[in-house]
């Protein structure tokens, strides 16, 4: 059974396991236990030489969303945050800082990718995390470290959704701070708003 991030609730969590499998030639997706998605992490920065960047994607306020009717908005947005340039060092401090609340959030994404190979890796909504890669060979054997192990067909928390059967993400906080926190606390490692994205 899958153990999930504090952020996160799956009703049919029994039929989750901890597992990784070749989504497309470009992407391997994996679900990854809560205790080691920061190694994970850490891996994936610590064999990329070159510079890198964060990303942070945070829900857009119900205040700033167009409501349509009382508490009915017709779509809802994202800000996507980024940090360039960032040396191995500095990711690795990064996620020594608030990897317990970027982890454990269940309303936000985050994760990493490499300017120049322009490989990335993300953690995605209930322990998913997803690598992208030009050339995804040279990732044949990287979850091999974390025992996580290949399946032909990867079974995500989404495929168990029903409305009998739904999913609850809510916000994390952490020494009085939460995600929303980030991009004021991050400044000055210059992290700056990218875009706002319809989801």
């Amino acid at each position: 059974m899958l153990n999930l991030v504090k952020g996160h609730r799956v009703s049919l969590v029994e039929n989750l396991f901890e597992s990784f499998t070749k989504l497309t030639e470009h992407h391997l997706m994996a679900n990854v236990h809560a205790e080691k998605i920061l190694e994970v992490f850490q891996h994936f920065i610590a064999i990329h030489d070159e510079p890198l960047f964060f990303i942070l994607e945070l829900p857009v306020s119900i205040d700033r969303e167009k409501v349509i009717a009382k508490n009915i908005i017709k779509e809802s947005h994202k800000d996507v945050y980024y940090i360039d340039g960032c040396s191995r060092e500095e990711c690795l401090a990064l996620l020594i800082r608030y990897g317990d609340l970027l982890v454990n959030d269940g309303l936000s994404k985050f994760g990493f990718g490499g300017h120049k190979s322009h490989d990335e890796i993300i953690l995605d909504s209930y322990n998913v995390v997803t690598i992208y890669s030009k050339e995804l060979s040279k990732f044949n054997d990287f979850f091999e470290p974390h025992d996580i192990q290949f399946v032909e067909e990867l079974v995500t928390a989404w495929k168990t959704f029903s409305k009998t059967s739904p999913g609850i993400s809510e916000i994390y906080e952490c020494n009085g701070k939460t995600v929303y926190d980030l991009p004021e606390e991050l400044a000055e490692w210059g992290i700056y708003l990218a875009e706002t994205r319809t989801e």
